[in-house]
């Protein structure tokens, strides 16, 4: 029986899939594996089921590997080196489709939460300072109509445009690095801060690292409307945390909804003290149903690499 590391707890559905196949060990802590760790992992296991967090840099493929297969958990392997996994002959999977869904969803609940100010409303309840309705209270931003750019209109991007389009009546541009088709109403738009000075609402959805990292700068930022909206749930590195928070400190822009950061789970103190952001602890795809989903796709992925057949998500 080959020897499986799962490296977070997964839902128990997912857990007794594994141990039906496999000889499991699940790693029951809420940190990633250090590349010391991962490193030895790929000497000690058969297979692995990594996520987020999981640091399968270059430097971690050393030595007398065992491992033939990592099956992400999640869409984003920015933290696998898969160049490096590829001249080791370690194959690797993720789990899209199955997310995309979800997130976009967490993508429309940070754009009416930020527009709306529902972060800031919530606060002032549960502070007991709220004095009553009057006309000029907590007056944001109205979202039926606004224009939406989209940053990267793969599944994702696709799926937060299409809501926002037949949900919301709302023109949708978007800006992607190669020439992208869609089944609906859109304008692909060559230039990224072209894009963020036409668009009132900005969602952020292209794959963190690599090219990526740092995507939107303050060039980026500062390119938008003083009233507008930004929204990223890609990945963290996507974005320059200092440059965003000096733009929503300063009103270069007016609010912004994260469900991502850069050094997760550490998220900074200037984010925190700030009213006009909303703040996520990465829900993406925070619902059972879509993670057991996730977590049985990597595991088949696993299944098919035992078998010696092609890994059906891989990349």
């Amino acid at each position: 029986m080959k020897k499986l590391l799962i490296t977070r707890l997964l839902p128990e559905a997912n857990l007794a899939a594994a141990r039906a196949r496999f000889d499991v060990t699940v790693r029951d802590r809420a940190d990633g594996l250090t590349t010391a760790e991962a490193a030895e992992a790929l000497q000690t296991y058969d297979a692995i089921l990594p996520t987020l967090g999981d640091q399968f840099s270059e430097e971690a493929f050393v030595g007398d590997l065992r491992c033939g297969v990592l099956a992400n958990f999640g869409v984003g392997y920015n933290h696998i080196d898969t160049k490096a996994a590829a001249r080791c002959g370690v194959l690797v999977s993720n789990t899209p489709d199955v997310v995309t869904d979800a997130t976009a969803d967490i993508g429309l609940t940070l754009i009416l939460a930020t527009c709306r100010r529902a972060g800031e409303g919530e606060r002032l309840v549960r502070a007991d300072r709220w004095t009553g309705w009057g006309p000029t209270q907590m007056l944001g931003t109205h979202v039926t109509g606004k224009t939406v750019g989209i940053v990267g209109m793969g599944r994702i991007g696709q799926a937060v445009a299409r809501r926002c389009h037949y949900g919301f009546e709302m023109p949708v541009l978007y800006y992607n690095r190669s020439p992208k088709s869609v089944d609906f109403p859109a304008e692909q738009i060559d230039d990224l801060h072209e894009l963020m000075g036409a668009a009132d609402i900005i969602v952020v959805t292209v794959p963190g690292g690599g090219a990526n990292t740092h995507l939107i700068d303050a060039a980026a930022l500062a390119a938008m409307k003083p009233t507008g909206i930004f929204v990223n749930i890609a990945r963290g590195d996507v974005v320059d945390e200092p440059a965003l928070i000096l733009a929503l400190q300063t009103g270069v822009i007016a609010g912004a909804g994260l469900d991502v950061f850069e050094h997760e789970p550490h998220v900074p103190d200037d984010f925190r003290a700030l009213e006009n952001v909303v703040l996520l602890p990465h829900l993406g795809t925070a619902a059972l149903e879509v993670r057991e989903a996730m977590g049985q796709m990597a595991i088949d992925n696993i299944i098919a690499w035992d078998e010696g057949r092609p890994l059906p998500q891989g990349v």
